[in-house]
Parts: C-alpha cells; sequence; structure tokens
C-alpha cells in the first residue's frame, strides 16, 4: 500500500513538474509603441503610446490582467489598454489612435504645463497563463511574469513655421502686390 502511494505521489509530482517546466519556458514581449516609450507634444495636447505584445508560447494562451503605470503630473492619463487575450505562438500591435481611443494609454498635457516637464517611469503588465482561450473553456494554468516597458512623455514647444516657409509666404505676397499694382513682368502696356 506504501509503494502504491509513493508511486501515486511520484507520478503526480512528474506531472506537475513537466508542466511548471512548460510554463517556466512560457515567455511573452511587452513593448510600447513608439519602441522607446519617447513622446512629446505642446502644452494643452493629447499624447499617447500604442503596444506591441506578443505570446511565445507553444501551447498556452496568455491573458493580461493588470495594467499600471505609475502617477503623472501636469497632465490627465487615460487607460486605452484592451486586455486583449492572445493565442500560443501570436502577436497583437495596436498603435496609438486617438480617434478611436485605441492604444496602451494617452496623456492630455494640462494648458499650462511647462516647457520641458518630463513624466517617466515604466508600464508594469502582469498576466496569467491559461490552456485555452478563457472564453471558450480555458483554464487557469498560472501567473505569468510581470514585464515592464519604460515611457516618457515631454511637454515640448509648440513648433514655429520655418524659415523657408516664411520665405516662401512672403515672395508669394510680394507677387500678389506687384501684379496688383501692374508691374508684373512680362505684362504687356
Amino acid at each position: 500500500m506504501k509503494k502504491v502511494v509513493l508511486l501515486s505521489r511520484m507520478m503526480i509530482f512528474a506531472c506537475l513538474s513537466s508542466h511548471a517546466g512548460a510554463l517556466a519556458a512560457s515567455i511573452y514581449t511587452f513593448t510600447t509603441l513608439p519602441a522607446a516609450g519617447n513622446i512629446s507634444a505642446a502644452p494643452g495636447s493629447t499624447l499617447g503610446w500604442g503596444y506591441s505584445l506578443q505570446n511565445q508560447s507553444s501551447t498556452d494562451w496568455l491573458v493580461p490582467v493588470d495594467l499600471a503605470a505609475g502617477s503623472f503630473g501636469n497632465g490627465v492619463p487615460a487607460v486605452l489598454f484592451d486586455f486583449p487575450i492572445v493565442a500560443p505562438n501570436s502577436s497583437i500591435v495596436q498603435p496609438f489612435a486617438p480617434a478611436s481611443g485605441a492604444g496602451l494609454y494617452e496623456l492630455t498635457w494640462d494648458p499650462a504645463a511647462p516647457i520641458g516637464f518630463v513624466n517617466s517611469g515604466s508600464f508594469v503588465l502582469s498576466a496569467q497563463w491559461w490552456n485555452g482561450d478563457p472564453l471558450a473553456g480555458g483554464h487557469f494554468l498560472a501567473n505569468a511574469s510581470t514585464v515592464t516597458a519604460s515611457y516618457s512623455a515631454a511637454v515640448s514647444t509648440v513648433p514655429e513655421p520655418s524659415l523657408m516657409l516664411l520665405a516662401g509666404l512672403a515672395c508669394c505676397g510680394g507677387l500678389a502686390a506687384w501684379k496688383r499694382l501692374g508691374r508684373f513682368p512680362g505684362r504687356l502696356e
């Protein structure tokens, strides 16, 4: 009887160990778009990040469960992340699209945000591994490793028109005035 119990325990341990090894090998990547996570915009503007999420497991489904980013100053942040379920060997790429509310996170700078101010930190993503699609009968296996992606958002100056643009506008204005006065080259009098 003791041999049967011992053998049963060894078989259960072997099964759990082999599955734990598979879970340890299950990895995923999470990055911001743009890849370096650095963005900037003028005071009063809305800017944001997209994301890329890649499940590199050949058997397990990746289910994101939490996203954190820390605090932001001189602006109002909003979570856009849609917590997608990612099938084995699959990727999801979602650029920041403010018109449709798609992406990872957005930040609207206060109109009085000082030029040069920077918010920086890391997006922290927590996820789980499932043996199938959780919406179609899959079962929870284990918590996945938490991953991070760095970010920075800077308040930048309002872009000024280029010198060439100003020179071009001045030339057009000068030609228009010259034409109105009847002194346009090539005009016969």
